[in-house]
């Protein structure tokens, strides 16, 4: 053996005998609960995860950069659907979580989640910028033994360029011995009774096997099933697919559903229909637009990172044209309705039923709603909303629209009520019963009673709305 391979070997010895240690001590944290995390990044996903990790037994520092987020969390007020009041004043009296927008929390930690946004630039690429600012402004604080895991959504390859080797490089330390690196994506579902951070299955890789032992033993220690993957670009690229898997299929459905229309069959009665299979089939629905981080915005992740390798992802391309049309095809769609009935867009008063982007829930990210009311106040609309999540929302000019309150009057003065959100709460036989029109992008008046409910992706009929249209 030459002398650079026993240097080699005796560099290798050093780290190994660094290493045990440090992993039995965490061990010994984790199962004595002495282990202290910090979450960076308070959001739909951050805070609930830090929540988990407290209700666990382990003592937790959030961190974010809006004060508004620490201010509420520190007057024990949730904004989160899902994190009650009461749970998160009661683990803060106990000391089990804290909130700041300090990074020097940092140092007294020994498990850091990364649990930033992750969205697009105006040029339709990836924005990693929020990942970048907690690296730096975490590793200054960092210590020895320390594992960091990244949850953000990103495209194959963040971890090790964007986490793994800036940390390196700026304390000489080497990952998989004097620190540990592993990705673990999100799969929050907003709004779900059924599905939440602890039975949700966890997938996991890390940059060594010895940081993948850690991440898993972290999370194993509190969540129900842990996933381990080979490496942090294989659970980075798993969980962009699961969403393009969702973009590729609700686009398929919205490009038939207008065909759907023109042929005379009903789109809603299909997919009943198909859904009944017990294998090899999965329903997805149309509706006015994809929203939320998810959906629009991990496929084109993916296909970023694909093209960096000189590779062409054309179904990725081709369904979010084909998910983002959908707001203007209700629209046009809108248009016609109205002039059938012998109202002109152009000053006809329109109510949007929901602005969230989802059904139950108060998230206005990427919402298809919110391009809706714009195109429409674009033709002279005179657009109002209502939505029971959603108290108000800022329009492109800034000024602030509130939400109008979902009664009978409110849809007898419209000349035209888009439900463009499915929310539980509407009365939809009520607005059945007092609408002029109602235009259901969701098929949420299934069962109604009514000759002025037109469905998106049923039989088109000719002629005026109210007589010849078909009931749901």
């Amino acid at each position: 053996m030459g002398v650079e391979g026993m240097e080699e070997k005796d560099q290798h010895e050093q780290h190994e005998g660094k290493e045990e240690p440090q992993q039995h001590n965490t061990l010994q944290h984790i199962n004595d609960r002495s282990l202290k995390a910090v979450v960076i990044g308070l959001g739909y996903v951050g805070l609930p995860m830090a929540v988990e990790m407290a209700q666990a037994g382990y003592q937790v520092h959030g961190i974010d950069i809006d004060t508004s987020k620490i201010a509420k969390l520190n007057a024990g007020q949730s904004y989160v659907i899902g994190i009650e009041d009461d749970i998160l004043q009661s683990l803060m009296q106990t000391g089990l979580f804290t909130a700041s927008d300090d990074y020097a929390a940092v140092a007294q930690a020994h498990v850091i989640v990364i649990c930033v946004p992750t969205p697009l630039t105006a040029e339709h690429q990836p924005d990693i910028s929020y990942i970048s600012a907690a690296v730096d402004g975490m590793t200054p604080y960092l210590v020895e033994g320390s594992l960091v895991i990244l949850e953000s959504t990103t495209y194959p390859g963040t971890t090790e360029e964007r986490v793994k080797q800036p940390i390196e490089a700026a304390n000489g330390w080497r990952a998989g011995e004097q620190f540990y690196v592993c990705y673990s994506p999100e799969r929050v579902d907003p709004g779900s009774v059924h599905y939440g951070v602890k039975n949700t299955p966890k997938i996991i890789g890390g940059s060594t096997p010895a940081c993948l032992t850690y991440g898993k033993q972290f999370y194993g220690s509190f969540l129900n099933e842990v996933v381990p993957v080979s490496s942090t670009t294989v659970a980075e690229t798993a969980k962009l697919f699961e969403n393009t898997f969702r973009s590729v299929n609700i686009a398929l459905v919205n490009e038939l559903t207008p065909a759907c229309e023109q042929m005379g069959v009903n789109i809603w009665e299909v997919l009943g229909a198909a859904a009944t299979k017990p294998f090899g089939y999965m329903p997805f629905y149309p509706g006015p637009g994809i929203g939320g981080h998810c959906i629009p915005i991990d496929p084109i992740y993916l296909s970023w990172a694909a093209s960096r390798q000189g590779s062409e992802l054309q179904f990725i391309q081709l369904a979010d044209t084909t998910n983002r049309q959908m707001p203007e095809r209700v629209v046009k769609r809108a248009a016609e309705l109205l002039e059938q009935n012998g109202v002109s867009v152009r000053g006809a008063r329109v109510v949007l039923a929901g602005m969230a982007y989802k059904k139950d829930i108060d998230d206005l990210r990427e919402s298809p709603a919110l391009d809706v009311f714009r195109l429409l106040s674009a033709a002279g609309a005179e657009v109002v909303f209502t939505d029971p999540m959603v108290p108000l929302f800022r329009k492109d000019d800034g000024t602030l629209l509130q939400s109008r309150p979902a009664t009978p009057e409110l849809w007898t003065w419209a000349d035209l009520v888009i439900i463009t959100t499915d929310h539980s709460a509407f009365d939809y036989q009520e607005m059945a019963d007092q609408a002029k029109l109602i235009f259901d992008t969701r098929n949420a008046t299934a069962g109604c009673h009514g000759g002025n409910i037109v469905v998106l992706g049923q039989p088109v009929r000719r002629g005026k709305t109210g007589d010849t249209y078909g009931e749901s």
